[in-house]
């Protein structure tokens, strides 16, 4: 089957068409934001907050998709078109900013009930690989996320599916990671870190983008260096290792007795 010939839209609502990829953006949403009630419900948390949480990441999460995407692409509809920036269904959404508004927004709303975040974060990571991998099916019917052309026999690097595959591996790793009882916490923050790998390291690496500072370009193996996702992988691992670590220090020293925490404590 020649993908070039795949619709982005899954169907027609009249003159409003439905994208696939906004199919699987709600179903990894859904699905996401179910495994954080169940887990929530069953450590005793109410409903209402679950839900106001979950209502808040998504919303700051869609703001910051498309802040993120207007400042890479075209920044200057900030102020020539402002209206422009909040035309999603004319594209786009960047994932990376997804991740942060929602992190932001998740992590205010928890402090603002007098919650600790590390535990809600934790069970976020189901729901963020498994948006990763749908995303990035997504970006196939949408024609988008292209890798770079090499000499090989495939011709183009297939960097959607490399996308889809990094989201399974950290999927399946948190479940197994669960089975250890890591420190709360550490699973947010080891998700960041190996995402940010697999995405500066090797996605990137093969995903035809623009080039900043570093134009290096191997046309025979459609490699380049340094996309802007690259030169932001060594803070954002810097981040992400320090997350690690002092979750473990804090598992491990008198902050460790309570998962939950109030501003009554």
């Amino acid at each position: 089957m020649n993908l070039r010939y795949l619709s982005p839209y899954a169907f027609h609502l009249g003159p409003i068409g439905v994208h696939w990829y906004g199919i699987f953006m709600v179903l990894s949403i859904v699905i996401g934001g179910w495994y954080m009630y169940r887990r929530g419900t069953a450590a005793g948390l109410e409903d209402d907050l679950l839900v106001n949480l979950a209502v808040w990441a998504i919303v700051g999460g869609i703001v910051g998709a498309r802040v993120v995407f207007v400042l890479a692409n075209d920044p200057q509809w900030f102020w020539l078109d402002p209206l422009q920036t909040l035309r999603i269904w004319q594209g786009g959404l960047a994932w990376d900013g997804g991740l942060l508004g929602g992190i932001l927004t998740g992590w205010w709303y928890a402090a603002h009930k007098g919650y600790a975040v590390s535990q809600f974060l934790d069970w976020a990571v189901p729901g963020l690989s498994l948006g990763y991998i749908l995303v990035r099916i997504g970006n196939i019917f949408n024609h988008e996320v292209l890798g770079r052309h090499t000499a090989f026999f495939f011709g183009r690097w297939p960097a959607q599916l490399i996308g889809s595959f990094i989201g399974l591996v950290l999927l399946l790793r948190y479940f197994y990671l669960e089975k250890k009882k890591m420190p709360v916490g550490y699973q947010f923050w080891s998700f960041s870190f190996y995402y940010q790998i697999g995405r500066g390291f090797i996605e990137e690496t093969v995903r035809n983008n623009p080039l900043y500072f570093i134009h290096y370009i191997n046309h025979t193996l459609g490699i380049g260096f340094a996309t802007l996702e690259q030169i932001f992988t060594p803070f954002i691992l810097l981040i992400s290792w320090l997350g690690m670590r002092q979750m473990k220090q804090l598992a491990t020293g008198k902050a460790a007795g309570r998962v939950f925490t109030s501003r009554e404590t």
